[in-house]
């Protein structure tokens, strides 16, 4: 089995997301850390935190993945850019000692012409430089499209930035079904072989949490346009293979599909029924 849920709001706080996870059907959720188009974040309630923790414990939820700001580029060629993207992971990871056990999930970043071989060290110093051995996050590469300078379309980039993350023991990935498929895999007709490039070059055993998106686009467009399940490019067969594929049970799969709250609740319904 697998947990499911979704992109909430947590404009309401951390025990109003547990509810309203639970409303949807959901199991997980994800959240932004902070405002997803700027840097600003609300203080934290640390009873509403405590709340949420129990409310999460008292409902079998397995673990969120709460989600870095966009606008966070930790290999930016502007050195205030990236000073300030290195500021708010360093912070984001303390503040998710609120909620310990959980994954924060975050972009690599763009190179912005700096070239990928001048980023990928870049991005493992920012993380080193934030993530210490007391935190109880894990924190995760999301796999990428590709689109303009993006890092982290392929999984040997993913690769090489792990291998220059020293708390081996905190670091992993965050499979997007979107992304990956934009970025050239074939999720439609070879996901077993994609997992088994996957497991050779990253290791299967970095692979915590899953994106689940259909996709506007065709394989390697490097487009990353998200599509409701069964939508798109990839569609619902395609999807129910990944979501009940034997090596990817027990991870949460959190859906960034265009929907509203029944959209979600569909869609959670959907894949349920397919256990």
């Amino acid at each position: 089995m697998i947990n499911i849920g979704c992109h909430l709001s947590s404009s309401g706080g951390f025990l109003a997301m547990g509810k309203h996870a639970v409303e949807l059907g959901a199991d997980t959720f994800a959240f932004f850390t902070r405002n997803p188009r700027g840097g600003s974040a609300k203080e934290i309630d640390p009873e509403d935190a405590k709340a949420l923790v129990t409310f999460m414990k008292e409902n079998n939820f397995g673990r969120l993945v709460a989600h870095a700001p966009y606008t966070m580029n930790v290999c930016a060629e502007k050195e205030s850019v990236r000073k300030f993207s290195w500021e708010m992971l360093s912070d984001d990871l303390d503040r998710m000692q609120y909620v310990p056990g959980n994954y924060y999930n975050f972009h690599p970043g763009s190179h912005v012409g700096q070239g990928t071989d001048a980023a990928i060290p870049m991005i493992a110093d920012a993380i080193n430089s934030a993530l210490r051995p007391e935190h109880d996050t894990t924190v995760l590469l999301e796999t990428m499209a590709g689109k303009g300078s993006e890092v982290g379309k392929t999984f040997e980039e993913i690769a090489r930035i792990i291998d220059l993350v020293e708390l081996k023991d905190k670091i992993g990935v965050c499979f997007d079904t979107c992304h990956t498929w934009d970025g050239g895999y074939d999720n439609v007709s070879d996901i077993d072989g994609v997992l088994k490039e996957f497991d050779s070059v990253i290791g299967l055993d970095r692979l915590y949490a899953v994106h689940l998106n259909d996709s506007k686009n065709d394989r390697d467009s490097h487009k990353d346009r998200h599509e409701v399940i069964g939508g798109g490019f990839l569609g619902e067969e395609a999807i129910r293979r990944i979501v009940t594929h034997p090596l990817l049970q027990g991870k949460p799969f959190i859906l960034e599909t265009p929907n509203e709250d029944p959209g979600y609740k569909k869609e959670i319904e959907l894949i349920r029924s397919w256990f």
